[in-house]
């Protein structure tokens, strides 16, 4: 299914521009040095150009390139000059929110077209309530309270994805822990609850938590996230956060071993209808 115009990305096509324009080079059999002397550019400009470190493509730029590299057909390179014209625009996080963005991730999630998530200690982004959203974002060393409340709109508007026209499919899987965390007022504990229970009557969304009885499993040590994209083109992305560092793996072993920690953590979670009667059973025990 075509992505729909809302959910864009400039950030998926940057990063098909940067892969196709590496690619063209190593058919081309030029080194990067061989290109960068040649166009009287910097090292670094070729490099950031082809490990998808820029932010605004020059339609100039890829033209000399493939000069360079010797394309003549003219539909490749019109596709590949309206490549780096898309990918000079802006998705809304980072002309509504880029003073409180942090790294890629709404563009690459923007696109996807299906979601799986798993979280050892708190509930999964696209989940969470602003309440929760908020005590979460104090939680992570920001005090600033306007700081705090553009974050919080920043998470609530990536929501909307889930709302939307062509929604992606989303599975997310937590521990029990996420859900023990205290925050706030009762009151806003039940709300969370009743959001994540609310779940259950989606045919695009699949919650489940893995209960304490299951004991150690695959996901203790942190949480990822893997995005799948309805264009062959586009490989899939592994997102994994750690101590505040942002890793995004593409290369296939690093995707395959974190589908099989998925599929694990799936099979070792109760199921859709029985993680739903487990939330109502933690909501009703707050009331």
């Amino acid at each position: 299914m075509p992505v729909p115009p809302h959910r864009r990305s400039p950030t998926i096509r940057r990063r098909r521009l940067s892969r196709e324009l590496r690619k063209l080079r190593e058919e081309s059999g030029l080194t990067a040095e061989q290109v960068w002397r040649r166009l009287e550019w910097s090292a670094g400009k070729l490099s950031r150009i082809e490990h998808n470190d820029w932010r605004r493509p020059n339609p100039r730029d890829v033209k000399d390139l493939l000069d360079l590299y010797g394309i003549t057909d003219e539909s490749r390179r019109e596709a590949l000059i309206t490549l780096a014209r898309e990918s000079r625009e802006r998705g809304w996080w980072e002309t509504e929110f880029g003073d409180v963005l942090g790294g890629d991730y709404a563009g690459f999630e923007a696109e996807a077209e299906r979601i799986h998530s798993y979280e050892p200690l708190v509930i999964c982004g696209l989940l969470q309530t602003a309440a929760y959203a908020r005590a979460a974002i104090r939680g992570d060393m920001i005090r600033d309270p306007e700081e705090v409340e553009r974050r919080v709109a920043l998470r609530m508007k990536r929501q909307a994805i889930l709302t939307g026209p062509n929604p992606p499919t989303l599975w997310a899987i937590m521990d029990e822990a996420a859900l023990h965390r205290p925050f706030g007022t009762p009151e806003e504990r039940i709300e969370q609850l009743e959001r994540l229970i609310a779940t259950g009557d989606s045919d695009h969304i699949t919650v489940q938590v893995i209960p304490f009885s299951v004991g150690m499993h695959p996901g203790l040590a942190c949480g990822f996230a893997l995005l799948d994209y309805a264009d062959p083109d586009e490989s899939s992305i592994a997102y994994v956060e750690m101590g505040g560092n942002a890793l995004y793996l593409e290369r296939a072993e690093d995707l395959k071993s974190h589908s099989l920690r998925f599929q694990h953590l799936q099979a070792a979670a109760l199921s859709k209808d029985a993680t739903t009667a487990f939330l109502k059973r933690l909501r009703d025990d707050l009331k």
